[in-house]
Formats: structure tokens, C-alpha cells, sequence
């Protein structure tokens, strides 16, 4: 599986421990930035990580912000994508088995290393599920298709 990560400033610290937690777990990534230093405005990178998944060039992403809801919101702007902010292990799984969210995005100022370490292989290891969720995660692609362009 590879993965898009990326950050603004207010991510920095937690995205730098997730690219550890990455690499121990034999995940393929590309860090999209922020880099040490770096100020970057939020809707920036999130699009930018967005992008790179929207194009299939990566499998998922991992957005983070000061809380996780800008880059959320603006992730979910880019067609094809279905980014969920979590805050606990069982929205970090149902954002992959029950809605196939393809990116995830938390907050920097809100949670610690260990807990975005849980929530980042929760994720990570959940696959989406399909059955029930599935006639559900195709109406949010019809709506985001009807959308798109307007």
C-alpha cells in the first residue's frame, strides 16, 4: 500500500512520527510536505495529497492540521475523494470498512503520538468491506459525480 502524507505547520511534530510509524510498518509513502520550518497554508496541502489520490498514483492519505477539519474539508473538494477526520480507533476502521474513506486527517494540537500511531494502523489495516455499506458508498460517488464541475 502506498500512501500520501502530508501537513501544515501545526501537523509538523505528529506527521514527522507518523512517517516513523510508516516505515516501521512497511508502508510505502511520499511526504508532500510541510517541510521543518515551513509555512504552508492548510487548503494547500491537503489539495495537494488529495490530488495524488484522487489520480490513483497513491492507494491512501494521511492529512494533518491543527484539529484534522480543514484539511478534511477540503480534501473531500477534490473529486473522488472521501477523506474522515477520526479521533478514536473504531471511526479510524469504519472510516475504511464502512464508508472506503481514502484518506484520513487528525489534529496535531488534539491527540498524541501513541493515539494517531493507533488511529494510523487502525486505518491502515482495515480494508473496505463492501455489503451493506456498499449501495451507500456508491450513492456518495453518484453524488460527488453530480457535483463535479458545477
Amino acid at each position: 500500500m502506498k500512501i500520501a502524507i502530508g501537513c501544515d505547520e501545526m501537523g509538523y511534530e505528529l506527521k514527522q512520527h507518523i512517517l516513523t510509524v510508516l516505515k516501521d510498518n512497511g508502508y510505502e509513502y511520499e511526504d508532500f510536505g510541510s517541510f521543518e520550518g515551513e509555512k504552508i497554508l492548510y487548503p494547500n496541502i491537503a489539495e495537494k495529497v488529495a490530488k495524488e489520490v484522487a489520480s490513483k498514483n497513491f492507494d491512501r492519505g494521511i492529512i494533518i492540521c491543527g484539529t484534522g477539519i480543514g484539511v478534511a474539508i477540503t480534501a473531500n473538494k477534490v473529486h473522488g475523494i472521501r477523506a474522515a477526520q477520526v479521533a478514536d480507533v473504531y471511526s479510524a476502521e469504519r472510516a475504511a470498512k464502512s464508508n472506503d474513506a481514502n484518506i484520513i486527517t487528525m489534529g496535531g494540537l488534539t491527540m498524541g503520538k501513541a493515539h494517531a500511531e493507533m488511529l494510523t494502523l487502525a486505518y491502515l489495516q482495515s480494508e473496505f468491506q463492501g455489503g451493506r455499506s456498499l449501495p451507500k458508498v456508491d450513492r456518495m460517488k453518484e453524488i460527488d459525480d453530480q457535483y463535479r464541475g458545477e
